[in-house]
């Protein structure tokens, strides 16, 4: 069989991976895929524009896409990451909707359930009740009723990083997919180019070790990404803060702090791609960046177009 031959009741589609920031969506694809292709870090906002992940099987194709998370937004960027997280809702065929069952709902998950309910009754829509590892048994059943009054349907207590109930999730997804081509060749595993994904990975980095603000002010650009034939890649960035006091602080005492994010985004870098990485980065200030649209397109920050291929022929 072909690499687009399928069986008869192959199932395909596209999945959008919604909830609040935080909820631990990166987290699941990856576990799905067995391999990072999403940025994750313990800080919400994570993920600021939607990255695709790609698992194939014997008899499926799901096309998962991880979406930013849907917040109250307090500038440009955030309004932009929310009508990102909005049109793949709307050109999706199956909805995953994730809640962080470790702590009570949110406004933001009120905010996720009713976008959710407004969508076209036609499309699935699956709940996942994620971090259940991190709930104490006393509070398991309050909990799970609680977002089941918010989310409707049979919410699924799952687990992205220990696995509980994970197979189970992704049996009813299949389940709910419409049968359909392979909309990618197997073996590959996202539509985002590896120099995109260093760049997340290593904002990631950044959002993991520095503290207070910063984080959410930091931009990523990839200026070189390039192969030195068996030696690995040769990639150098621009980390840009809004104000120059963050300059300071990204820079760290004798350049300490951006040696230590540069160190960890190398190893996550080497881990994505599978070799031997040589990273050099570098601090500027771009006032303003959150907030202005011409800088925020400028940055890679623009409202997906629908992310469905043709079919192949």
């Amino acid at each position: 069989m072909s690499n687009w031959e399928v069986p008869p009741d192959h199932r395909s589609g596209f999945t959008a991976v919604v909830g609040r920031p935080n909820v631990g969506k990166s987290t699941l694809v990856n576990a799905f895929l067995g391999q990072a292709v999403a940025a994750v870090s313990q800080r919400p906002q994570t993920t600021r524009r939607r990255q695709m992940g790609i698992l194939t099987l014997p008899n499926a194709q799901v096309i998962f896409v991880d979406t930013p998370g849907i917040h109250k937004p307090m500038h440009k960027l955030g309004e932009q990451m929310n009508k990102s997280a909005l049109e793949v809702l709307r050109d999706s065929d199956v909805v995953l909707l994730i809640f962080d069952m470790s702590h009570p709902p949110t406004a933001d998950d009120e905010r996720v359930a009713g976008l959710v309910r407004e969508l076209d009754r036609r499309i699935p829509i699956l709940t996942a009740l994620n971090k259940v590892d991190l709930v104490s048994p006393d509070s398991i059943q309050k909990r799970f009723a609680t977002f089941e009054m918010l989310a409707g349907g049979d919410p699924l207590p799952v687990s992205a990083t220990r696995g509980d109930n994970r197979q189970v999730l992704l049996d009813r997804l299949m389940s709910v997919l419409p049968l359909g081509p392979r909309y990618f060749p197997e073996g590959e595993i996202t539509d985002t180019y590896e120099r995109e994904i260093a760049a997340d990975l290593i904002r990631a980095a950044a959002m993991q070790l520095l503290r207070n603000e910063v984080p959410y002010s930091i931009a990523v650009r990839i200026d070189d990404y390039r192969e030195r034939d068996d030696h690995g890649a040769y990639i150098t960035a621009t980390l840009f803060v809004e104000r120059e006091s963050q300059k300071g602080i990204v820079i760290g005492k004798g350049g300490s702090m951006l040696r230590e994010i540069g160190s960890l985004a190398r190893r996550e870098i080497e881990a994505m791609s599978g070799r031997h990485v040589y990273l050099q980065t570098r601090v500027k200030t771009l006032a303003g960046w959150r907030d202005d649209p011409k800088l925020l397109k400028r940055l890679g920050y623009n409202v997906p177009t629908r992310q469905k291929k043709d079919r192949p022929a």
